[in-house]
């Protein structure tokens, strides 16, 4: 059974939303029965809110508080945000929620959403609120941008892309490693705006594709996410310097580098020693301290061979 999970900028539960959600045990019944299936999580107007859905989760399974026996965690992996958020109700006024749509009175919906911060969520709409989610990332249109061309996808990603994305096609879409590296790399692209942190070097060729790569700072393959926190933009260069541990950040987030293993002519390239790499705008959007610390670890450790 699909799901909804409300979260709010000034909540008091203890979220992680990628990694797990907090709730009273009022909700288990209900979540429970999302346990193996999916979810998406909306916004709500409190702090500032979006008032939508932002993105998707699969809920792995359900476990009591250890601190506090009236309260669970619902612990998520496959956390993938939407490119854009999802408006709970569109520009023509149809709610994204069958419930909501049932009301016999629009204006209704506040009362109507109260005590139902987890809740079941229809089939169809899952897949339509999935698939408006992540509509810059199937758009054609941005198939050379994202690395989702025919050069650059195995068949069944293309059979993915070409399908009506019924919900069996989106619920493998979701899990798709080169559909969710092509939302990876836009949003870690935007928020760097196509420019590689390390050297500064900002190209963007045919079909909008930037020279910049998106990296992941904790790696998938050790269960890091697939966020822009846990991202961030270098030329193909610095990258590979990147994944193999020759090259990382420290706490200020300036640039440490293993000299006797990459070879001088890359140092030229590289910011001055004690001067930070180029960052997003948002200081929401920068590397989390705990991600550069795990890459931070990888990296003394090849110091020491």
């Amino acid at each position: 059974m699909k799901g909804v999970f409300e979260i709010s900028g000034d909540s008091r539960y203890d979220d992680e939303i990628t990694e797990r959600y907090h709730f009273p045990s009022n909700y288990l019944p209900v979540a429970r029965n999302l346990a193996g299936d999916w979810i998406v999580y909306r916004e709500t107007r409190i702090a500032g809110g979006r008032m939508a859905y932002i993105a998707a989760a699969m809920v792995e399974r359900i476990d009591p508080d250890p601190v506090d026996p009236s309260h669970y965690y619902a612990r998520v992996r496959d956390y993938l945000e939407f490119d854009q958020p999802v408006p709970y109700r569109d520009c023509d006024g149809r709610f994204a929620e069958r419930f909501l749509r049932e009301m016999a009175r629009p204006g209704d919906a506040g009362r109507t959403m109260r005590g139902k911060s987890v809740r079941a969520l229809d089939n169809a709409d899952f897949v339509a609120i999935v698939n408006a989610g992540l509509a810059e990332t199937l758009d054609p249109d941005n198939r050379i941008r994202l690395e989702l061309d025919t050069f650059r996808i195995d068949v069944e990603t293309s059979l993915l892309l070409g399908d009506q994305f019924a919900q069996r096609r989106v619920e493998q879409m979701l899990v798709n490693r080169k559909i969710r590296d092509a939302n990876f790399r836009n949003h870690v692209l935007d928020a760097y705006e196509n420019t590689c942190a390390v050297t500064g070097l900002r190209i963007v060729n045919g079909g909008g594709k930037a020279e910049a790569q998106a990296a992941h700072i904790w790696s998938v393959a050790d269960g890091g996410p697939d966020i822009v926190q846990n991202g961030v933009a270098l030329s193909a260069t610095a990258h590979w310097l990147f994944d193999r541990h020759l090259i990382s950040f420290d706490d200020n987030l300036c640039l440490l580098v293993s000299h006797n293993k990459v070879p001088s002519e890359y140092l030229q390239l590289f910011p001055p020693a004690g001067q930070q790499i180029r960052l997003p705008r948002d200081s929401g959007l920068h590397p989390r301290p705990d991600f550069v610390a795990r890459h931070r670890e990888r990296f003394a450790g090849a110091l020491a061979h």
